[in-house]
């Protein structure tokens, strides 16, 4: 069965829409069914990049491409300056964008994965890791073993589809809503302001969202005055949470359950179930998911990874083994909860600290918004620590006030050697910049 028609069928009691947006409220009747144009246009197998976002046109666009048995890639206008990499390393046949279609390769690119995937007649997804260690690398799964998690049926809610067209949490949000007769709400705008209006307008019960994203709620006054009663669920992931944000955003919104996500685009989505709504400990797993703890670091086996990079080596021991490179700290009863990473440490005289133990003590001003905290070499202790922070609008502080707050909340051989005040960047998908 196609894609198109698995949803149909399981939405075919659904009058009502499953899809708001600006432009459109539309029925399952109204939404899934192929674009026939762009049905004409591409071939099985091929690397089709659609720059879109969770619009009615794009929907159609995706479902058309997994039924035609294409490769998927999705992309997003935000990333427009690195579309050409993303071209030359996905090996793209075809992109189609709101300006139309176009072929940009006459025959179908080389390469052993594709080859693979492609003589399994079985459709693709490419994806792009977040080149926060260098250039994307570019993400092969089998997007028939990427569905296999959506087909047990599970309660779906009026979502706000907050995470990006390009982004695994985004599909994910997209194709469980779809496949479990909820309502997909494409968010109007960005902003704080944006967001709350539209869950209120269209009575939103789930926002997917980041931690830095709830921090800007926390502190920009918008939340004041919003009227967030159909808000039942917030979940946060794509980068860590501190404990003074979740103790914060928990006390704002008491009627909110709060559960964290966790996951990469090589293993595909992982269950997590936090311990409580308040807490950042939280239980990994889920069918076909193992993990293991090695010197402190998270290591994680999946029957839904991708099937491997096509401009990198694999990244998977000889046992199918990931390294996150996540440093976690367990509990008995096998929970866990992430505190850095390995390529985070400042070793400072041959002690290491992790840069959120610094924010932290940072974060617990009142005047503080965002704090980054990073390692730079020295020549005597080998490395220092350094220490921006933005402060929330219309206060201040001055170096020396910041100085001696953090004497109080940090050991001294932790002290960062410099502080600044200035933004702290934050990136169209909601994330602190590194």
């Amino acid at each position: 069965m196609s894609l198109i028609a698995e949803l149909r069928a399981r939405n075919t009691k659904l009058t009502e829409p499953c899809l708001i947006s600006q432009q459109d409220a539309l029925t399952p009747k109204d939404l899934l069914h192929l674009d026939k144009n762009l049905d004409a246009f591409i071939r099985p197998g091929d690397v089709v990049a659609l720059i879109g976002t969770f619009d009615a046109d794009s929907i159609r666009k995706m479902l058309t491409i997994i039924d035609k048995k294409a490769i998927y890639m999705p992309l997003s206008a935000q990333t427009r300056q690195l579309h050409d990499y993303f071209f030359k390393c996905g090996l793209v046949d075809v992109v189609v964008s709101p300006s139309g279609m176009r072929r940009i390769r006459k025959q179908q690119a080389k390469s052993p994965l594709l080859h693979k995937l492609r003589t399994s007649g079985q459709p693709g997804l490419i994806l792009f890791s977040s080149g926060t260690t260098g250039m994307p690398k570019a993400i092969l799964h089998n997007f028939d073993f990427f569905l296999q998690r959506f087909r047990t049926p599970r309660k779906a809610f009026r979502t706000l589809n907050f995470l990006l067209f390009d982004h695994i949490g985004g599909i994910n949000t997209m194709l469980h809503t779809l496949f479990n007769q909820g309502v997909v709400v494409v968010p109007t705008g960005r902003q704080t302001a944006d967001i709350l209006a539209d869950i209120e307008k269209h009575n939103v019960e789930v926002l997917p969202t980041t931690p830095t994203f709830l921090r800007m709620l926390l502190f920009d006054g918008t939340l004041e005055n919003a009227n967030l009663s159909s808000l039942k669920i917030i979940t946060y992931g794509t980068e860590r949470m501190d404990e003074i944000t979740l103790a914060r955003i928990c006390a704002a919104l008491p009627h909110v359950d709060f559960r964290q996500t966790f996951g990469m685009s090589e293993l595909g989505i992982l269950r997590v179930k936090s311990v409580s709504r308040d807490s950042l400990w939280m239980h990994i797993g889920g069918e076909g998911i193992e993990t293991k703890i090695e010197k402190d670091v998270l290591q994680i086996r999946s029957a839904t990874k991708m099937l491997g990079y096509l401009n990198e080596v694999s990244p998977f021991n000889k046992d199918g083994w990931y390294n996150t490179k996540d440093i976690v700290e367990c509990k008995k009863d096998g929970s866990m909860r992430i505190v850095g990473r390995t390529t985070e440490w400042i070793n400072i005289g041959g002690e290491k600290v992790l840069p959120e133990v610094i924010e932290n003590a940072a974060l617990k001003h009142e005047n503080i918004l965002f704090a980054q905290a990073k390692g730079v070499a020295n020549p005597i202790t080998g490395m220092h620590a350094e220490l921006k922070c933005q402060l929330k609008d219309n206060t201040k502080l001055s170096r020396q006030e910041l100085k001696l707050w953090l004497k109080q909340h940090l050991p001294q051989n932790f002290m960062p050697q410099r502080i600044k005040f200035a933004p702290v960047s934050v990136n169209h998908r909601f994330k602190k910049s590194v």
